[in-house]
């Protein structure tokens, strides 16, 4: 499954919003129904799991997370708990609750970003401007891939 692009999208008056149709197509292209939403652990905005994606990470979470470690345990806890099951109606849309609206600060418009194996949501406002500067962006691929070189 790969995920790509930056798509603009309006929440209805009930927090709805529709999944952009070329990520829906790639869902059904692998038969995947339900997806998982929660919270980025780094930056402000929600990521969209297709289920086999975040049973994978939950395998990996649970083989490396000792249960008998209670910082440990906190910490898978913490992931799980911040995340909801998402089913798309009819019409390939989707409820973002208030809680999931408010951590990201959705008001009417978001922005889907694919990302490979996920799909973020960001809040529009907050994509307006380049996650980083070309001459940044330009550099950190320098620096990761010099190797390669």
């Amino acid at each position: 499954m790969r995920f790509i692009g930056n798509i603009e999208a309006k929440l209805d008056l009930k927090g709805r919003v529709f999944l952009p149709s070329v990520f829906r197509k790639e869902l059904q292209k692998e038969g995947i129904e339900t997806l998982v939403m929660r919270r980025d652990t780094f930056q402000r905005c929600l990521v969209l799991y297709p289920e086999d994606v975040w049973n994978e990470l939950m395998c990996s979470m649970r083989k490396r997370l000792q249960r008998w470690n209670a910082r440990e345990q906190n910490v898978y806890r913490q992931f799980v708990s911040e995340a909801e099951m998402v089913s798309l109606d009819g019409n390939g849309r989707f409820l973002l609750t208030k809680r999931l609206k408010e951590i990201a600060g959705i008001e009417t418009s978001v922005n889907f970003i694919g990302m490979g194996d996920t799909i973020e949501i960001w809040a529009k406002e907050s994509t307006e401007e380049p996650f980083m500067s070309q001459e940044e962006f330009g550099k950190a691929l320098e620096e990761l891939f010099s190797d390669e070189l």
